[in-house]
C-alpha cells in the first residue's frame, strides 16, 4: 500500500512544492490542508505529516499527531528558543524529523561547517549571512539558526555570543562573538554563507538555491524514512546517514 502524506500549509510556497513533488515522485497525497481545516479528521487517514505551515500551529498538530500516534514531518520555522524545546518534549512521543532545511547541500554544509569550527580555533571570526526572497517572515532563517548552533556547540557559547547585525560604536570584534545577518529581497529561494575569517585568510562555505523544489524533494524522503523509526526526534543528519 503506498504511504499516504498529509501535507500541512498546502496554499504555501512549500505546500504547492510538495503536492508537486509528490506527483514527480509518484507519492500519495491523503489530504491537503492549510489553516482552518479539520487537521484531526484528516490525519486519521494518513501515515505521516509533512509540515510546512506557521509556527502558531506546531503546538496543535504536535498534540494531534501524538494523539493519533503518527509520525511527523517538520519544517516550519520561526519558534523562539523557548517554545521550540517544548515543543521538542511533545514531539519526542512520536517519530519526528525536525529540520531548518531538507536539501541534500544544505545538510552537507551543516557537516562541513561543524568540521572547520571544530578545526579552526577562536582567532578565526565565524559570521553566518543569509538572503531570502522579500516575503519571508522571520529571520534569520530556519537554516541560519542551525548553522549558529552548531558554530556555538562547537566553540561552547551560549547564545549570548550572537551579534544579529552591528550598528553604531560596536568596538573592536571579539573571539567570543559570532556574527548573523539577515538580507530579505526580491524572489530569493535561499542563500546562505558561513564565514570564517581569520588573519591572513578567510574560508567559506556557500549554499544557494534556486529551486524550492530541493526542499520539497528532501522533506518527503524525510516522510518515507520516518515511518520506520521509533519514536523521537530527529534531523536530516539522520535520515542521510551523516552523522
Amino acid at each position: 500500500m503506498p504511504l499516504r502524506i498529509l501535507i500541512n500549509g498546502a496554499k504555501g510556497r512549500m505546500g504547492h512544492a510538495l503536492i508537486a513533488a509528490t506527483n514527480e515522485l509518484g507519492l500519495t497525497v491523503s489530504a491537503a490542508l492549510d489553516a482552518g481545516d479539520d487537521l484531526a479528521a484528516e490525519l486519521k487517514g494518513a501515515d505521516v505529516v509533512v509540515d510546512f505551515s506557521a509556527h502558531s500551529a506546531t503546538q496543535a498538530l504536535l498534540e494531534q499527531a501524538v494523539a493519533q500516534k503518527k509520525p511527523v514531518v517538520i519544517g516550519t520555522t520561526g519558534h523562539s528558543a523557548e517554545a521550540k524545546k517544548k515543543l521538542l518534549v511533545l514531539a519526542a512521543n512520536v517519530p519526528c524529523v525536525w529540520a531548518g532545511n531538507f536539501s541534500i547541500g544544505v545538510n552537507l554544509l551543516f557537516a562541513l561547517t561543524r568540521r572547520a569550527a571544530s578545526l579552526l580555533g577562536p582567532d578565526y571570526d565565524a559570521e553566518v549571512v543569509e538572503m531570502h526572497h522579500r516575503f519571508k517572515q522571520d529571520a534569520p532563517s530556519g537554516t541560519a539558526a542551525r548553522l549558529l548552533e552548531i558554530i556555538l556547540e562547537e566553540r561552547k557559547l551560549s547564545a549570548a555570543a550572537l551579534r544579529h547585525g552591528r550598528s553604531g560604536i560596536t568596538g573592536a570584534r571579539t573571539n567570543s562573538e559570532v556574527g548573523v545577518h539577515a538580507l530579505r529581497g526580491g524572489d530569493v529561494v535561499g542563500d546562505h554563507t558561513v564565514m570564517f575569517a581569520g588573519l591572513g585568510e578567510r574560508l567559506e562555505l556557500t549554499h544557494k538555491a534556486s529551486d524550492r523544489a530541493i526542499f520539497a524533494r528532501g522533506a518527503l524522503r524525510a516522510a518515507q524514512w520516518v515511518v520506520s523509526q521509533p519514536p523521537g526526534v530527529y534531523d536530516m543528519q539522520d535520515v542521510l546517514g551523516l552523522k
